[in-house]
């Protein structure tokens, strides 16, 4: 079939124009599920009128993680990869994969099939909407431990009422990013990375969607209870002050309860009367140590950001890649 000069020159400014996304999934450890949600994203962005990219981040696999994404991407010139040196983080390989594309939009997702890749055409719709931030949130499903629900929830009302920003419950690592909100996102350099908030703080025009997450599908979760706290930690504190404001009025209302003993004591000194019991005198020695200590840690968990952030290390050290 011959095709005339206008036809091919249509053809090319379509090609030109194509728009470039790039998928961004972070994986540590995931051999089961690499070709999953690689087939399960083809199936999603087959006859999309966008020019995809899937760029997986190997976070340190110690498993076929690598050699399975190596396998896709020497079949399929639209998969692309980034081998950390280590094991850095979740939110950290989110970073590799956004310092390193070149796409005018990108979808942030685990490789665990959680996100359900089908919610994709809904969020690049969104997007063409005009929204450069599309946002997820997650429904309880009824495979989550209550205390996983539980704890979830008790993270989210927390961060809301005591930082600068206020996070939906169930507020995910699976989004859209496009225009100068993505050349914004990838400007931020701090050490304690925690993208739900930072999403959410950068303003812009942004919308959010409701899916409920699958089972995992193969494979162990990542995070434990004990990640899972940490993580929080570092969310709240990378978002608030409060808890240093809590350090300083506690210590001035402990101050002034004390100054209610100086009668008391100034009494006893001019009667000569020695009070008895030293399990009261330990039991405020203990409490008043206690209260020393737990103002001390909050004050250190903000100096250690701070020693951290002067360091300037890089946030990862990339051992290869095919981009």
């Amino acid at each position: 079939m011959l095709i005339d000069a206008k036809n091919l020159n249509n053809l090319r400014l379509n090609i030109y124009f194509l728009k470039k996304v790039s998928l961004i999934l972070p994986a540590h450890n995931e051999e089961g599920n690499i070709r999953l949600i690689y087939e399960e994203i083809i199936g999603c962005m087959s006859g999309s009128e966008y020019d995809f990219t899937i760029l997986f981040v190997d976070d340190g696999s110690t498993d076929q993680t690598l050699a399975l994404i190596q396998s896709l991407a020497a079949d399929d010139n639209n998969v692309k990869y980034i081998e950390l040196s280590r094991n850095f983080g979740h939110q950290y390989a989110i970073k590799a994969g956004l310092d390193h594309t070149d796409a005018e939009t990108v979808i942030m997702m685990d490789c665990d099939l959680q996100h359900p890749p089908e919610l994709i055409p809904m969020m690049l719709k969104e997007h063409e909407r005009g929204y450069e931030i599309v946002r997820t949130r997650r429904k309880e499903a009824d495979h989550e431990s209550y205390l996983k629900k539980k704890t979830s929830s008790l993270f989210y009302s927390f961060i809301s009422k005591f930082s600068e920003i206020h996070l939906e419950k169930g507020s995910a690592d699976f989004r859209l990013v496009s225009g100068k909100a993505l050349e914004q996102l990838r400007n931020f350099n701090e050490m304690d990375l925690f993208f739900r908030g930072l999403i959410k703080w950068m303003g812009f025009k942004q919308v959010s969607i409701e899916f409920e997450p699958n089972e995992r599908q193969r494979g162990e979760t990542k995070y434990t209870f004990a990640k899972m706290f940490h993580f929080g930690v570092k969310g709240f504190t990378s978002f608030s002050t409060k808890p240093l404001y809590f350090s300083a009025y506690l210590g001035i209302f402990v101050s002034i309860i004390s100054l209610l003993f100086l009668p008391y004591v100034l009494s006893a000194l001019l009667t000569g009367h020695t009070v008895a019991g030293w399990a009261s005198i330990m039991l405020t020695i203990a409490f008043f140590g206690g209260l020393n200590l737990l103002v001390l840690g909050i004050i250190g968990v903000y100096l250690a950001k701070v020693f951290m952030q002067n360091k300037s290390r890089p946030h990862y050290i990339i051992r290869n890649a095919s981009l």
